[in-house]
């Protein structure tokens, strides 16, 4: 999986992501927020995966959006930091649902606050198990209504019209959150039954899990742009359905790289998929390609919480050499290559082609 040269080849782009994540956090870690949750454990987990970095590409792509119908990027801002702070409540409790030990290069918030029952208030196991798991609800549940909040100040501080803003919460209410929490339920459903589902199911759980939030990034910075919130001007659309098909690719690529990544580059463990029983395009695919044997490896480690890194590694090693990876990763770049054809609608400028570096990122990217 290695490409060396990946990153400085995409230089200009991861650029211009950083002086817009380094404007989020600035935003995002001030005090007045920061003094808003208690008491000192709440606010530790709310902050707990901000603190500890991320790429920020949702709040990058809104603002690149905006900048690329002529808006002011910095009017979008407190949009883009609703963006990042609602997808940043959903990884929390993605990870109490997941059972995973760590993320961005630290422990996961339930794990963390466990560990902190047992060291401050010296808590059996099982109840800072439970502890942890209570805190990692409730710090999402903040999150959520903090990602709210931000949004409403699009219009109380940064004068983004009122109605505007009132439509963007809607669609983010009611369409965006049912298609996250089916997604979310359909990948959970999904584990273990991968000889019952197809490449369109699956590839429709990950849009509803990944693309939809995306797609809501690209239609809501052009929104701030055209002081439109309209899904059917033209522009708006083109963006959202360049943003939707990235969002697919890029969920592709998460699951190659939670088999084939680098765990230090990743942030977190590679193979929990596996461990979980997760149905991905790979292992879809691996199941139909592999004989008898392969199948019964990949079933041995599929849903085994206890299979060790020989395990996980003795069925990435079989993906590749039955060319799994490259079928998931044509797919992803399919997927790019239609959302390209998206941009030819918006004017040429600095932004676009920031955009369109962006979609190639999506699928060369290592972590």
């Amino acid at each position: 999986m290695s490409n060396p040269g990946a990153e400085d080849s995409f230089a200009e782009l991861l650029a211009a992501v950083e002086r817009r994540k380094r404007m989020l956090l600035d935003y995002l870690m001030s005090e007045r927020f920061r003094k808003r949750y208690r008491p000192a454990h709440i606010r530790d987990a709310v902050f707990s995966y901000i603190e500890g970095g991320g790429k920020s590409l949702r709040p990058a792509v809104a603002m690149l959006a905006c900048g690329a119908l002529g808006g002011d990027e910095a009017r979008a801002l407190p949009l883009a930091a609703a963006i990042e702070i609602y997808h940043t409540w959903t990884l929390v409790h993605d990870d109490v649902i997941d059972r995973d030990d760590r993320r961005r290069s630290r422990p996961t918030v339930h794990r963390e606050f466990a560990r902190r029952a047992v060291d401050e208030f010296g808590w059996r196991e099982h109840d800072a198990t439970h502890y942890g798991r209570t805190i990692a609800i409730l710090a999402g549940d903040a999150q959520q209504s903090w990602s709210w909040s931000l949004l409403f100040e699009a219009h109380l501080e940064f004068g983004v019209s009122a109605r505007l803003v009132l439509k963007l919460g809607q669609e983010l209410a009611s369409r965006v959150t049912p298609l996250l929490v089916e997604g979310e339920t359909l990948d959970v459903q999904y584990a273990g039954a991968a000889r019952q589902l197809s490449e369109e199911l699956i590839i429709d759980m990950l849009w509803k899990k990944t693309g939809a939030l995306y797609e809501f990034a690209g239609r809501a910075g052009a929104a701030i742009a055209l002081d439109d919130a309209r899904a059917d001007r033209p522009e708006a659309l083109a963006l959202a359905q360049f943003c939707s098909h990235c969002g697919t690719a890029f969920q592709i690529q998460d699951d190659i790289l939670g088999i084939v990544g680098d765990a230090r580059q990743l942030g977190k463990p590679v193979g929990s998929d596996i461990r979980e029983g997760k149905t991905t395009l790979l292992t879809l695919k691996a199941l139909e390609l592999a004989d008898e044997r392969g199948r019964q490896q990949i079933l041995g480690a599929l849903g085994n919480a206890n299979a060790g890194p020989r395990d996980v590694d003795a069925v990435a090693d079989l993906l590749r050499d039955l060319g799994v990876i490259r079928y998931a990763q044509d797919i992803s770049r399919r997927y790019v290559a239609t959302a390209l054809t998206h941009l030819d609608a918006l004017p040429e400028s600095k932004n676009r082609g920031l955009l369109a570096q962006w979609a190639q990122y999506l699928v060369e990217r290592e972590f």
